[in-house]
């Protein structure tokens, strides 16, 4: 059963506003439907513009960050609980640790090897969470292109699009999480080195 979703997100305060808002939309639905929330901690950008939101709305907050990044004093002070790490690597374990699910928001190049992790841990049969890639005003299309074309010319076996999901509103990304049943991907060592 899924109790908590872990945020990968922006730390960015300048982006388009659509971006916050929507970010805000998934934080109030996450509470509404009773999931706590594990996130990087922070006040800023669209990382805390979902947390916060929950937070505000009921849910419990598990802000994990790493020593540099707490350094900068970007930590929220509204974390019910507040763990600090040594580096990213270990701040990613932990956050997969603490977590029953997870959804990207658009996000950088962090986002993006944080999600890029986790496809590979259920890849390889090390996780069966649910992964949610929330495709807020189109961001992820060019990636997701990329993702099928990974596919395609068969650099990953064409079970890897089972691994993650794609949702284009926060409702269907809790919708999503709602109704997720764990899936064993089993891709075989055959799936990978054959043809």
């Amino acid at each position: 059963m899924i109790k908590k979703v872990c945020i990968f997100a922006s730390s960015c305060n300048f982006l388009e506003d659509i971006y916050y808002k929507e970010a805000a939309k998934l934080g109030k639905l996450l509470a509404q439907n009773r999931y706590d929330i594990v996130y990087g901690g922070s006040c800023l950008g669209l990382m805390w513009a979902c947390a916060g939101e929950a937070k505000r709305c009921g849910s419990k907050l598990i802000g994990v960050m790493p020593k540099k990044l707490r350094e900068f004093d970007v930590h929220s002070g509204y974390c019910d609980e507040f763990l600090e790490t040594p580096c990213m690597r270990t701040r990613k374990a932990k956050m997969d640790e603490l977590s029953d699910a997870l959804i990207a928001l658009p996000g950088g190049f962090g986002t993006l090897e944080e999600l890029g992790e986790m496809i590979v841990q259920k890849q390889l049969g090390y996780s069966n969470k649910a992964i949610v890639i929330l495709n807020t005003n189109g961001f992820y299309d060019n990636l997701l292109k990329f993702f099928d074309d990974i596919i395609i010319q068969k650099f990953a076996n064409k079970k890897a699009a089972m691994i993650y999901h794609v949702a284009n509103t926060p409702q269907s990304a809790v919708e999503y999480l709602g109704s997720y049943t764990p899936q064993e991907i089993a891709i075989k060592k055959e799936d990978i080195y054959s043809r």
